[in-house]
C-alpha cells in the first residue's frame, strides 16, 4: 500500500485497515458482492451464486479519505 496514491489529496502512503460489519450474525467483516442490490422477499440482500470479495481499505494520513479495493484472493 506503499505506493497507492489518495485519489482526493494526492499523498502517497496509505495505511491499511478494512471496513467492520458488527450487524447480528455477521462475519465481522464486510464483502463486495457483483451485480446490482437485489432483494428478496424478506427485504434482505439476495447473495446466492454470487461472486464475494473481501474489502481492503486504505485511510490516507493526509486528509481522512478511504480508498476501498475488493481485490480476488487465491
Amino acid at each position: 500500500m506503499d505506493n497507492i496514491r489518495c485519489t482526493q489529496c494526492g499523498a502517497v502512503g496509505l495505511e491499511p485497515g478494512f471496513v467492520e460489519d458488527s450487524g447480528q450474525g455477521s462475519p465481522g467483516f464486510a464483502r463486495w458482492i457483483a451485480g446490482p442490490l437485489r432483494r428478496g422477499p424478506l427485504g434482505g440482500a439476495r447473495r446466492m451464486g454470487r461472486p464475494r470479495r473481501q474489502i481492503d481499505a486504505c485511510r490516507c494520513p493526509t486528509c481522512a479519505h478511504l480508498e476501498l479495493f475488493a481485490a480476488q484472493r487465491d
